[in-house]
């Protein structure tokens, strides 16, 4: 229990200092934020939230809903190519399209060179803009919603779907009707993540120009040179992301979404022909071309024609930066959330659950706000430890814990901790207690039961829970660009620089070799959404 609530304490550090300066003076600069830019931080982010929230529910749910009751052609590889938008960073895609739909990009000057156009001649869609923002998070993010969406619908019985059509309900009513509504609950934290990972955005916001809470934290502190208030405003995006969560659970109310029907059949499929067949495969197609492969194609170009992928020793330093953090982060987390995991199942009491929920709440939190909230702590007391340093050994100690390894690590850890802990408590739910009984009788620890009893079953959930961790940690941008270490770039630091020299070809190799290492997980979770059916072989 004390492992488990000294975890608990230090993860929640950084979202309680942020709090804590709510009410710390910072003179006009609050005034001036407030008559000037703050409006816009608000509208924008708003306007930001409803957008990819609608988006990724539509796409989302509809794509999940038609791989997962019908067939049509291509069927059997769509439902798992629709996850591939999620092993792109909302980054990388923000960059391709602004290359790719530029004035000076190869679509517009294609058509002006086919026709014979001017600039003043013919209109095109600015992609720089909030719509274009909205439509390029919600290509990267619906992929949260159609994996729990689709998990959802392939946990329903044929059953009630049955009771449903009985009574004269069509195929979009028993959609609307039933199929919709059990789903409810995974639907809702589906598009729950995508807005967090909204409001975590950095790289593509900024990119497009659009100004939004997470954008105003970082030209606060840097460019204003403005700690506190960047705390302030990082303290009020944590309000947007409570306000989400409240709102989930508020909307369920007393309902309870579950099926009344005891016995499970498997779900049938309905052959789509004709007309709904081709728009089945378009709707499928459509998000997966321009969430995945156009990225990916333009990121090829690029790398052929500026013969960006020497893989010269920049380029190796910046990969073995990402690949070393990644790889500390995932192991501490795997090892964190497993102590936390077994300290809850050997004490379940109310207060142990509390904490270790509290400890795994971080990944609701943007990176700018775990940022500010490290690095305000960290910087205090190094410059205790420098002062106490220099009076006592006339020296100075320098960045201890601020602008290090630990300090970003510590980042990670807070923000993904969440990730592996689920994998380590699910796992360890399904081992019964009589194990842990077994191994009391004969005489052994619960340190022992624990390392030679359960973490062999654990074994391959903590792996596919740790290559979650280390791809979200390559992916990760926004606490890295505070926190890294001076002269410490990783791959998405160096595309994000060079995005914004407008050096775009260049951001190809790192691009794509992030792109590859989250190709790995994707693939692991499209194949184990097809073997959770109850009833699924092995």
């Amino acid at each position: 229990m004390l492992a488990t609530a000294a975890i608990a304490a230090v993860i929640a550090i950084p979202i309680l200092v942020v709090l804590s300066y709510v009410f710390v003076p910072t003179g006009d600069i609050w005034q001036h934020l407030a008559s000037t830019v703050l409006p816009r931080y608000v509208t924008n982010t708003l306007w930001l939230m409803v957008g990819v929230g609608a988006g990724t529910l539509v796409i989302g749910t509809g794509t999940a809903w038609l791989v997962t009751l019908h067939r049509f052609p291509g069927r059997d590889l769509l439902q798992w190519m629709l996850l591939l938008p999620m092993a792109v960073p909302s980054y990388v895609i923000a960059y391709t399209y602004g290359g790719l739909m530029d004035f000076a990009g190869p679509v517009q000057s294609a058509l002006r060179q086919l026709f014979g156009w001017h600039k003043s001649d013919y209109w095109f869609p600015e992609i720089r803009t909030l719509g274009g923002a909205i439509t390029i998070l919600t290509l990267v993010l619906y992929p949260y919603v159609y994996l729990l969406a689709r998990a959802a619908f392939t946990e329903q019985s044929v059953c009630v779907l049955e009771a449903s059509r009985t009574l004269g309900a069509g195929p979009w009513r028993r959609f609307l009707g039933v199929g919709l509504p059990l789903a409810r609950p995974a639907v809702v934290a589906g598009v729950a993540l995508a807005l967090m990972e909204t409001l975590n955005d950095l790289g593509a916001v900024q990119h497009f120009a659009v100004d939004t809470f997470t954008t105003g934290i970082f030209r606060t502190w840097f460019g204003l040179g403005e700690p506190a208030a960047a705390a302030q405003l990082a303290a009020i995006l944590l309000l947007f992301v409570l306000f989400l969560l409240v709102l989930e659970r508020w909307s369920r109310g007393e309902a309870r979404y579950h099926q009344t029907s005891i016995r499970y059949r498997a779900l049938p499929s309905l052959r789509l022909k004709g007309i709904e067949a081709g728009l089945a495969v378009a709707a499928c197609t459509m998000p997966v071309l321009l969430g995945f492969l156009v990225p990916l194609g333009v990121l090829l170009w690029w790398a052929i024609r500026s013969q960006a992928l020497g893989f010269d020793e920049r380029f190796a330093g910046l990969a073995l930066h990402s690949v070393s953090l990644a790889a500390l982060a995932a192991g501490l987390a795997v090892v964190l959330s497993l102590v936390l995991a077994y300290g809850a199942r050997l004490r379940p009491t109310p207060l142990v659950r509390g904490l270790v929920r509290l400890a795994s709440t971080g990944y609701a939190v943007p990176g700018a706000v775990i940022a500010v909230g490290i690095m305000l702590p960290f910087a205090a007391i190094d410059r205790t430890i420098d002062a106490w340093a220099r009076a006592t050994f006339g020296v100075s100690t320098g960045l201890i814990l601020s602008g290090t390894v630990i300090a970003v690590t510590f980042a990670y850890l807070v923000r993904f901790l969440a990730i592996s802990f689920n994998a380590a408590e699910a796992s360890l739910a399904k081992v019964g207690r009589s194990m842990d009984d077994a191994g009391r009788v004969l005489g052994r620890r619960p340190i022992e039961i624990l390392t030679t009893i359960h973490l062999p079953l654990l074994r391959p959930s903590l792996l596919a829970a740790a290559l979650l961790v280390f791809v979200d940690v390559i992916k990760e941008l926004p606490a890295t660009l505070v926190l890294r270490p001076f002269n410490f770039d990783t791959l998405a630091i160096h595309a994000y620089e060079l995005a914004g020299d407008e050096r775009l070809a260049e951001v190809a190799a790192p691009a794509l070799a992030i792109l590859a290492a989250g190709l790995g997980p994707v693939v692991l979770l499209a194949r184990s959404i097809g073997r959770s059916r109850p009833g699924h072989g092995p």
